[in-house]
């Protein structure tokens, strides 16, 4: 840059030139990267138009600006049609002749985004551009001419039958004689397959067909070859009867042809076409083809056998009705040989590149191939080959199998444990692209291979199964493959349905929570979120829940990082879609909310975009605190907070919260609703499942303290039986209302069960209820009879409710309902008295504490009217749920069956003298109302909240 000042080395046998040094030193330097003239080729007045402009540059311009008109001509035709006809393509014609390949390949495109487009009239302008177009397909250029080759073949579907009968047609049959050059001839057999399909079968047949005949017969290997890949498609033209005469004689004869490219594309061409052909079609003529390219003596070329490799599925489906044993056989083996085709041999090294896409090719086949020696003849006929396919040395190979892996196990069915060594070792291969075709379809896979869970269990398989799954997204997370590790989470989340609640606790929560707390990658944070909810949302023991929200609590929402907490609120955002709007408000609004006070901006920024979606989960009046504890988080924010950024967030936020409606009417929700309802009443269900799991656990404790419970409940009834004061009535009251509650929690998960049981189970409670106003021994048979019609019914229920579970319900839930249907056939008449004795004596005691108060006899009355009412009402509801939370209660009453109909005796004696002492008590004692109000206030809360549920 300064050239006066830089020094010049002294001659010499090792140093620059100094003649040469000099001239570099005095070269002008350029400044500019055109020159003036260049610039003012370049310059075009500013008062042209469009039009006017285009014909200028197509006359003088450039080839950059002549290729840049040219590629802007569909806006010219949109803009003035008319001129641009008449004016511009005239030019654009002329500047074809002998252009270069650039402003030849933009005129094809802009050709034919005009033909395409509908830009202009097809009748008006057609002739034009195609005389164009067909003016340089013929172009010396193989790259040029194969461009304007596709532009016609691609304006083909858009041109009238007319023009392509005299525009196309017309040069293709000149074209397809011998004395024109191989290119024209191939030009010709793709302008035919694409024509055929715009005309009926009769011309077709008439016109095409024979022309189509003559190229097949082409002395060039390579127009032969092009022409029976168009005779699939003429031989749809024709129709299925044309084809037999037509079309497969010529491609039988193609298929012994001397070059093995002809015969590859006459046996490609036949397999598609086997749909078409009729079973004598395929028995004479398919069926012996194959067996001659499958015979192990004849020599095959490597390119039939890698299109054999590719249709071998195709053909085994389309055949299997038209071979005999032996040549299934012979088929078997031959999928065999393919399968290790190109395999390093003692002595052999591994063959090339195709050998490979051979071995690729079959592993696409396989799902077809199980299909054909079906899944129990899996083990004797394709393991091997597939076991082997599975630990090939070539990538890809194994790839391909780990892409068709889930199809394969869908069609083993209940054998899938024969390929659990082979899923292992596609989960801990080296390659992750081995790993990722595998996760494509990983959820399906685990959903078949975990349904089968006892072979797994037997043989220890689970665990290696397990530790399979963690190893392969602990090896993802070690590399930068973070979309192969976010659609890896994504899978795992279906295991909150496959696993036990304990085991998917113990060895995936941790891992996925390390994965939460640690990962930097914000898309895998959020699906490690998404798969962190889902756990927690189908785990079933409220212990494991309480550990897993207090150590989200812990170290996100109150951890020593920002970063923490900034997880803690994505957490809340995936929380927000996965769990119910109850939920969510439950557990995670008033955590969120807390970080109102975080010193760090970022966190609160953070909050600010959180709060309408905390809002829009508040409902009125049930969230009433939370939405003012929410207000007083945004009036924090807007009097206290000092950062620009969350000042202007909180702006925004409060306009969007001002537009949210907490009290919608029912007719004015949105799908979302009925999604959360649905979501409230799974987890509902959830937790019902939670306490039947309890039961059933606490059970097995409870035949071991059978004596001591027999013992206790004796003394129980004993004591109901002789006192009748004020306190063991109290004390019966408050037992039945805590038996009720336990009920009627249990009942809600009946209440999802389908409309038609309804009817049938209110018939049947109602005989329930006949059955108990009844009194005496002497009916004894007619009561027998009714109990095993309403068990009958009972159990049908139990079966329906059953079935309408969703899929996140185990099968141990229903081993648990066959369980009790099963001790209820034992003691369901036992059961029944035992329920009409203790009514009777809950109505009886409160009948005693009447009595004692004379002076309130007709308040009394009333009362009495209604609370039999609700008694019914609880007795038909209790009828419900007595089959689920009776069964040791109705175990342990089996001795004291005597011993309770003396007791009913008794009742039906003191009820009788009870009736003759209301008649006397006509004018009784005036007592003040507030022990009456009182009473009935006491006893309404809990009877009308048992009807309400």
């Amino acid at each position: 840059m300064f050239p006066g000042r830089m020094p010049l080395s002294p001659p010499g046998p090792a140093g620059p030139d100094p003649e040469l040094e000099l001239a570099f030193i005095e070269r002008p330097i350029r400044r500019s990267l055109k020159t003036a003239e260049e610039i003012d080729q370049l310059t075009v007045d500013e008062d042209l138009n469009d039009i006017e402009r285009a014909i200028y540059l197509l006359s003088v311009g450039q080839e950059v600006q002549k290729a840049c008109i040219i590629s802007n001509l569909p806006t010219l035709v949109r803009q003035n049609p008319a001129e641009t006809f008449r004016r511009v393509v005239p030019k654009v014609r002329e500047v074809l002749t002998g252009a270069a390949p650039e402003i030849q390949l933009a005129a094809a495109t802009s050709l034919l985004t005009i033909l395409q487009d509908d830009i202009i009239l097809i009748h008006t302008h057609t002739f034009s551009i195609l005389k164009t177009v067909l003016l340089h397909m013929n172009h010396r250029d193989p790259v040029v001419s194969g461009a304007w080759l596709e532009t016609l073949l691609l304006a083909i579907d858009a041109l009238p039958k007319d023009t392509i009968r005299q525009e196309v047609l017309n040069p293709l049959l000149y074209q397809s004689q011998l004395s024109q050059s191989v290119q024209g001839r191939l030009t010709s057999c793709r302008i035919l397959g694409k024509v055929a399909c715009k005309f009926d079968s009769l011309m077709v047949k008439t016109e095409l067909v024979p022309l189509a005949r003559s190229l097949c017969q082409d002395p060039e290997s390579e127009v032969r070859v092009c022409m029976c890949r168009q005779m699939e498609i003429i031989a749809r033209a024709v129709g299925v009867d044309d084809t037999r005469t037509e079309v497969l004689p010529e491609l039988a004869e193609l298929a012994g042809d001397e070059e093995s490219s002809v015969r590859v594309a006459a046996f490609d061409s036949i397999i598609n076409l086997m749909e078409m052909l009729d079973s004598e079609d395929r028995l004479n003529v398919l069926v012996p083809m194959v067996m001659a390219v499958c015979d192990g003596s004849s020599q095959v070329d490597e390119a039939v056998m890698l299109s054999l490799s590719f249709q071998f599925g195709k053909l085994c489906s389309g055949l299997a009705g038209f071979l005999s044993d032996e040549q299934k056989c012979v088929l078997l083996q031959k999928f065999r040989v393919l399968c290790v085709s190109g395999l390093p041999t003692e002595g052999n090294p591994a063959d090339g590149t195709k050998s490979a896409l051979i071995r690729s090719n079959c592993c696409y086949n396989l799902p077809a191939m199980v299909v054909f020696v079906e899944s129990i003849h899996f083990l004797s006929d394709l393991y091997l080959p597939f076991s082997s396919l599975c630990s090939d040395p070539e990538v890809s190979v194994r790839q391909s199998a780990a892409s068709s892996f889930h199809q394969v196990v869908k069609l083993l069915g209940s054998n899938v444990y024969l390929v659990h060594k082979e899923l292992l070792s596609l989960l801990q291969d080296e390659a992750l692209e081995v790993l990722d075709a595998l996760s494509n379809q990983l959820d399906e896979t685990l959903e078949v291979v975990l349904s089968r869970g006892e072979n797994l269990t037997l043989d220890n398989k689970l665990s290696e199964l397990l530790s399979a799954l963690l190893s392969a997204e602990q090896k993802v997370g070690s590399s930068l493959r973070w979309r192969l590790h976010e659609k890896l989470l994504q899978r795992y989340r279906c295991l909150a349905r496959l696993l036990p609640g304990q085991l998917l606790h113990q060895s995936f929560s941790p891992r996925i929570f390390i994965i939460l707390t640690t990962n930097k990658v914000l898309p895998v944070q959020k699906e490690a979120a998404r798969t962190f909810c889902t756990f927690l949302r189908y785990n079933r023991k409220q212990e494991q829940r309480q550990e897993m929200m207090e150590r989200l609590f812990r170290d996100l929402a109150q951890g020593h990082s920002y970063w923490n907490r900034l997880r803690f609120l994505d957490v809340c955002e995936v929380a927000a879609e996965v769990f119910s709007r109850k939920y969510f408000s439950k557990h995670l609004v008033i955590p969120a909310l807390e970080l109102v006070h975080d010193p760090v901006a970022n966190v609160r920024y953070k909050l600010c975009q959180l709060l309408p979606q905390l809002r829009s989960s508040l409902r009125l009046p049930a969230d009433k605190l939370l939405l003012q504890k929410l207000d007083l988080c945004v009036q924090k924010f807007l009097c206290e907070e000092k950062d620009k950024d969350v000042v202007a967030t909180i702006r925004k936020t409060v306009l969007e919260l001002d537009k949210l409606d907490l009290t919608e009417p029912f007719h004015k929700r949105h799908d979302w609703d009925f999604l959360d309802q649905k979501k409230e009443k799974e987890e509902m269900l959830l937790l019902e499942m939670e306490h039947l799991e309890r039961q059933q656990n606490d059970g097995i404790r409870i035949p071991n303290n059978h004596t001591e419970r027999k013992r206790r409940d004796n003394k129980t009834s004993l004591s109901i039986t002789k006192s009748m004061s004020m306190s063991s009535s109290t004390s019966a009251s408050s037992s039945s209302k805590e038996m009720r509650r336990s009920k009627l929690s249990r009942s809600r998960s009946l209440s999802s069960q389908p409309p038609t049981s309804k009817p049938v189970h209110s018939e049947k409670s109602q005989k329930v209820k006949d059955l108990g106003s009844s009194s005496g021994l002497g009916k004894s048979s007619t009561m027998s009879t009714k109990d095993d019609s309403v068990r009958a019914a009972h159990f049908t229920l139990t079966t329906q409710s059953t079935s309408s579970m969703p899929v996140l319900i185990r099968s141990n839930t229903t081993s648990l309902l066959d369980r009790a249907s099963i001790l209820d056939q034992k003691d369901h008449r036992i059961r029944t008295l035992d329920h009409r004795t203790s009514n009777m004596d809950h109505r009886n005691n409160m009948m005693e504490y009447r009595t004692s108060n004379l002076d309130q006899r007709d308040f009394r009355t009333s009362i009495l009217d209604q609370r039999e009412h609700r008694t019914s009402t609880l007795d038909k509801r209790d009828f419900r749920t007595s089959i689920l939370d009776q069964r040791e209660h109705r175990t342990s009453t089996l001795d004291k069956r005597d011993f309770r109909t003396s007791i009913l005796d008794q009742r039906e004696h003191r009820t009788s003298t009870l009736g003759q002492r209301s008649k006397t008590m006509d004018h009784g004692y005036g007592t003040s109302d507030s022990q009456s109000k009182k009473l009935s206030i006491n006893r309404k809360p809990s009877s009308f909240q048992s009807g309400r549920d």
